[in-house]
């Protein structure tokens, strides 16, 4: 494909993304509601034509298809109603065409030929059709990408090029009762321009229920974008009233670029009165720019690059502000001004180019009510989902991670947590179950919790099934609860003794937690047998910079995270014991602590091995607590996290307490450890 093809790709994937998600929450909605009311009716019209529309002009068959016959479908709806007994079964029918939709959208992204055979779906919607129409559809009514790519190519109408050449189609308008008018040019950069159009009729038509337009036949005729390109895109309106109401809808449509109202000979009179002179008798256009915020969408990629230059100015900004030789030369009072201010603005770009990247949570939870439905229907269970704090906003890029350990929590949940209607009501709870899925921004990090109030993890059981399993390492009865449910983190491990569909295959929650600490996050379960269980993820706000603490080991240096740090102290050798392993211990404030070197535990050669002479660092990462022993503590930086090369991956770099790696001012290298991995390690 060329670059245009590619973007115009782009477009309709993002736009159909967004509309089939819309669609979900729209009937979700209804669900809850048990009735289709006219709002939903007619907005599920109008995604199912816009993806008609745009599915046809990229010449996607299995998609037009689908897409047109639920747009016959709700026309129907639409004009007719659906009775009750049918608003289930259409519910359900629209999921499943919904989820085909998805399905041919996913093969479009990753290039694989889309299904051909959709006779089976395409005559259930048929078959339903007829039922709530009372008549079978006709054969030729049914649609193929044939005719919509044929109907595409059709010549667009010419349409003048001023409004003085307009005076025509304006008088033609006039004599239909549409005589007020308004002329809406769109954004160069809007693409497929004839269907920003239909989309911007659709939305007028919940303000204004009757105008005309031109061109015409926008939804079916790619050509008439050129048109609208050109010359403009015309709305007509019955009364002055009715041009107002849809004045504020014209400049708040997120691709509208400018528009003007043209008003009539005589209301024009009425306006300026009797000494108005004769030339102003005809037509003029009040020209506006609609004040409104400007939103435009961004290939990811883009914003990678940009924060990697972002990454590369702040360490060049401090190679400069730290240059040995400048700091011999002796600096004056305005070079030391322009560094402040240097640095001021280098912070100022680097939260912006930050606050670019964050997306509201809200993007992945909302994707859960559809799991909490359909689990709730082939399981028997009745669950509602409530969501707490959608509106944090996190990193797209760690969004993007959490997304599926998400989903398989709430997965988890419907199926291990929440009991049937009856077990519930034996137990003295509510027939209707909660899974609370909640964000928290706690400065640094963000604590995600998915939370269920149903039977909880018999420990028991837990334990039974890691002894069969040969995984305990110490007697039963010594293992604490947290312990416990570390079990069930491990790969293979799962309670299920049957397989199903939704468990019991023991792929899940290390996966999870891999994920989950792939993005420097962590996991922590909690649960009460009989109240039910919660699953906290602590994951950082961005993984791009990190505040830190340098400390030298020899020639190497580190950077441990400052949200990892408890504790810095000179150590003395009383304070040093051996376990019964022969491992050394420190006593810290009446407790005992692993200690570990960080020159033995990566081999680096240093003078500095008194316990006496170092700096000992009291860190904590989930529930474990230990002391790092480094030569000397440099200092607090922040820093940019630069992955290391992936042929380091091959030693186990990042298992081994390595996560990345920081460029400092004076060109070195420091270290990024992860203290969790060394502890483990």
């Amino acid at each position: 494909m060329d670059n245009g093809t590619d973007s115009m790709l782009d477009v309709f994937l993002f736009e159909n993304d967004d509309l089939l998600e819309h669609l979900d929450d729209i009937l979700l909605a209804c669900e809850k509601n048990k009735a289709f009311d006219q709002d939903s009716i007619n907005e599920i019209f109008r995604i199912m034509h816009t993806i008609k529309g745009s599915s046809a002009m990229m010449q996607f068959n299995s998609l037009t298809v689908i897409a047109h016959k639920m747009e016959d479908l709700f026309a129907v709806v639409r004009e007719k109603g659906v009775a009750k007994e049918y608003i289930e079964p259409l519910i359900d029918m629209m999921f499943r065409a919904g989820d085909f939709l998805k399905s041919e959208m996913d093969k479009v992204r990753s290039g694989q030929p889309l299904t051909t055979d959709i006779g089976n779906l395409e005559q259930e919607i048929n078959d339903f059709l007829q039922k709530i129409s009372g008549a079978a559809p006709s054969p030729e009514a049914a649609p193929t990408a044939a005719p919509a790519a044929s109907s595409s190519a059709v010549a667009a109408p010419a349409a003048p090029a001023d409004l003085a050449a307009a005076g025509d189609l304006l008088n033609a308008e006039t004599q239909k009762g549409f005589p007020y008018a308004a002329r809406v040019f769109l954004d160069e950069e809007a693409q497929m321009d004839n269907l920003r159009a239909f989309m911007l009729t659709g939305e007028l038509r919940d303000v204004v229920p009757e105008f005309d337009y031109s061109p015409k036949d926008i939804d079916t005729n790619s050509a008439t974008a050129a048109v609208i390109v050109r010359d403009g895109f015309f709305l007509f309106f019955r009364t002055e009233a009715d041009l107002k109401k849809a004045v504020p809808v014209i400049e708040n449509f997120t691709y509208t670029k400018s528009y003007s109202e043209i008003i009539p000979p005589a209301a024009q009179k009425k306006t300026e009165g009797p000494a108005a002179p004769a030339a102003n008798a005809t037509r003029t256009e009040q020209q506006h720019t609609p004040v409104k915020q400007s939103l435009i969408n961004v290939n990811l990629s883009k914003l990678d690059t940009l924060m990697d230059l972002m990454g590369e100015i702040v360490i060049t900004e401090s190679m400069v502000t730290s240059n040995p030789a400048l700091q011999a030369a002796g600096l004056d009072n305005n070079f030391a001004k322009a560094t402040r201010q240097l640095r001021k603005l280098t912070d100022e770009l680097q939260e912006i180019v930050m606050s670019i990247r964050m997306v509201p949570i809200s993007t992945v939870f909302q994707k859960m009510s559809r799991v909490v439905r359909d689990m709730n229907k082939k399981l028997g269970k009745n669950a509602k989902l409530v969501l707490v704090g959608e509106e944090t906003e996190v990193d797209k890029t760690i969004v993007d991670s959490i997304s599926d350990p998400i989903m398989h929590l709430v997965r988890n949940s419907m199926d291990h947590g929440i009991e049937t209607p009856e077990e519930r009501r034996r137990a003295g709870k509510p027939e209707e179950g909660t899974v609370t899925l909640t964000a928290q921004n706690t400065g640094g990090d963000i604590l995600i919790s998915v939370e269920d109030d149903g039977q909880g993890i018999d420990c028991a059981k837990v334990l039974s099934k890691a002894e069969k399993k040969g995984l305990l390492t110490k007697p039963a009865s010594e293992y604490s609860e947290q312990e416990i449910f570390q079990f069930l983190l491990m790969p293979g491990f799962s309670t299920n003794d049957v397989v199903t569909e939704f468990s019991g295959r023991g792929v899940g929650m290390d996966v999870v937690k891999d994920n989950v600490e792939k993005i420097g996050g962590e996991v922590t379960i909690t649960s009460t047998p009989g109240k039910g269980t919660k699953t906290t993820f602590k994951i950082p706000l961005t993984l791009a910079i990190i505040n830190g603490m340098k400390v030298s080991v020899g020639d190497t240096m580190f950077t441990i995270p400052i949200k990892n740090i408890l504790q810095s102290f000179k150590a003395t050798k009383e304070s040093i014991m051996y376990d019964t392993d022969m491992r050394e211990i420190i006593k810290v404030r009446e407790k005992y602590y692993p200690l570990i070197r960080l020159h033995k535990a990566y081999n680096l050669d240093t003078k500095v091995t008194d316990i006496e002479d170092g700096i000992v660092i009291l860190v904590g990462a989930h529930d474990t607590s230990f002391c790092i022993f480094a030569d000397a503590l440099l200092g607090e930086h922040q820093v940019v996290v630069k992955s290391l090369p992936t042929y380091l991956q091959q030693f186990r770099a990042r298992k081994s307490g390595i996560d990345g790696c920081a460029i400092l001012g004076d060109g070195s290298i420091s270290l990024i450890l992860n203290v969790q991995n060394l502890y483990r390690n």
